[in-house]
């Protein structure tokens, strides 16, 4: 069976989004370069936990970033890039530069699509403690403390080296103090359900709207040891979630994070925290002015490059 492969070339402060328009087009995962990765990088600044590697052997990018996805050949192409085309077109609406914006289209037989993206992929150190591993490579911990997770990059919605994912890791990292439930909304890949049950959290709700990412991340869970506390399930944001949790985990679009605020209140508890991830700086004033109209404070904020998470709590009455 023959795959067509869609590549959409952008810019790195939009990867986030067209690798969210591929998914709602009907791609099962996407493949990420970015030229940002390697910026800056030089030989001598190799690793040990494989997290840069030789430039001279290691396809990149120059410049800007590329977004692919693979469809089967029975799949309607023309429409599919069309509606790719569509979509694309209305992300500098949102603040958000698509760069050249070119789709690109070619053939792949099924053998080099099961195996082409897997060269990109490399265990990776994206926080202090936590190293992301490809579920096919055979790693050990370097250190003591070290955290690995083990993820498919081939069927995830973030395998945690893009600014969001890694914001919200090292948050959660700072909040979580072991023993919370835990409710992760728009768990995509499952990575911050994962982190947060091997850093001691005691049960974790984790839902998405996309049926195809519910999968993804129940298939990324089981691929890590002692993860019974963690159910996956579909759900529209916190709609078909029940109960209250200690702490809720958004890494998600500032768009749909103002659409959940709203419902954060009912679903947390007195002194719980909230980290919403996947804020553009553009965006932040609209964020936090929907949180204080919802009665809650920032506690922390965490930047990178233009990306910015936030740590969020109920305001505490004078």
């Amino acid at each position: 069976m023959k795959w067509y492969k869609v590549s959409v070339e952008t810019t790195t402060e939009s990867i986030e989004a067209v690798a969210e328009i591929l998914s709602s087009v009907g791609a099962n995962g996407v493949e990420i370069e970015d030229a940002a990765d390697f910026k800056g990088v030089t030989m001598d600044q190799i690793g040990p936990f494989g997290e840069v590697a030789d430039l001279h052997t290691l396809p990149h990018l120059d410049s800007g970033a590329k977004v692919t996805a693979y469809f089967p050949e029975t799949s309607n192409l023309p429409e599919i890039v069309s509606q790719i085309k569509n979509h694309l077109a209305l992300l500098p609406t949102y603040g958000l530069p698509l760069g050249s914006g070119a789709v690109n289209v070619a053939d792949l037989d099924d053998q080099d699509w099961a195996n082409a993206w897997k060269k990109y992929y490399h265990p990776t150190r994206v926080t202090r403690f936590l190293t992301v591993v490809p579920q096919w490579l055979d790693y050990q911990p370097q250190a003591a403390e070290e955290v690995i997770v083990r993820l498919d990059p081939g069927m995830s919605f973030g395998t945690g080296t893009h600014p969001t994912t890694v914001l919200a890791l090292t948050a959660l990292e700072k909040v979580i103090r072991g023993g919370e439930t835990v409710f992760d909304v728009g768990t995509g890949s499952g990575i911050l359900s994962i982190v947060a049950s091997k850093l001691g959290a005691k049960t974790i709700e984790a839902c998405d709207l996309d049926q195809v990412a519910v999968d993804a991340a129940k298939a990324n869970v089981a691929l890590n040891e002692d993860m019974a506390n963690i159910h996956v399930f579909p759900s529209n944001l916190l709609k078909q979630v029940t109960g209250k949790a200690d702490l809720i985990l958004a890494n998600i679009l500032a768009e749909i994070i103002e659409l959940l605020i709203p419902d954060l209140q009912t679903h947390l508890k007195p002194h719980g925290k909230v980290i919403l991830s996947g804020i553009i700086d553009n965006k932040l004033d609209s964020v936090c002015q929907t949180l204080q109209a919802h009665h809650f404070e920032v506690v922390t904020q965490f930047q990178e490059k233009e990306w910015i998470a936030l740590v969020v709590q109920q305001e505490v009455e004078a």
